[in-house]
């Protein structure tokens, strides 16, 4: 078992040691994030950081890298008109959809450039992806500063949820096998995901034998 401490991590290679506190946490969710400027040039980036916030009402956070050094399109848009979407990555598209994170300019729409088809639904601003089987509708609450690296949680509302059909139970479970959604461990590993099992609430009364 190789053990590293604090001090470790800050000698380290700053390379070494963005790649294994980014893969630290393991598997994250692989998502597509699209946004539109008011001048209708659309955006379309790659976010491993989309967490759930709660259910009643629905709420969705995701965390944007320091704002000074590089123009992040992605939040200008959402200020901009505060409408957002969050679109699982296929597994099939893994690669294009990584390439969504090169510096393309302002107006250098990846959507073209990285082989994604933008649609739009009803008077939703934003683009949804309409190769991904699970697309969000979000609509921009906050921005909560993280002080301590300047890093931002941007936190929205869920208002629009589209998913394919046969891979959501009649009690409401998306199964994200069916799916054919990505995960992201680090910064550049995509991977399957396979349901293992499922178990109902957990009760210390009605532990099983492990």
């Amino acid at each position: 078992m190789k053990y590293f401490t604090k001090n470790d991590l800050l000698k380290m290679d700053k390379v070494k040691r963005l790649n294994i506190v980014n893969s630290i946490t393991g598997i994250k969710p692989g998502n597509l994030i699209g946004s539109i400027s008011n001048d209708n040039e659309p955006n379309l980036a790659i976010f491993s950081s989309v967490i759930h916030l709660g259910s009643n009402p629905a709420l969705l956070g995701f965390i944007l890298r320091p704002q000074e050094r590089v123009r992040r399109d992605t939040y200008n848009n959402i200020l901009e008109n505060g409408s957002y979407t969050i679109n699982h990555l296929p597994n099939d598209l893994t690669k294009n959809g990584h390439y969504t994170s090169a510096k393309f300019g302002k107006k250098q729409s990846e959507f073209e450039y990285c082989k994604f088809k933008e649609i739009f639904i009803d008077q939703f601003k934003a683009p949804f992806v309409k190769e991904s089987f699970l697309g969000i509708g979000m609509q921009y609450i906050e921005s909560i500063p993280i002080k301590v690296n300047n890093t931002i949680m941007v936190v929205g509302s869920v208002e629009h949820i589209f998913v394919q059909e046969n891979a959501i139970s009649k009690e409401g479970y998306i199964n994200l096998e069916t799916l054919k959604s990505s995960g992201i461990g680090g910064l550049n590993s995509y991977y399957k995901l396979t349901k293992i099992d499922s178990y109902p609430y957990a009760r210390v009364k009605e532990l099983p034998e492990f």
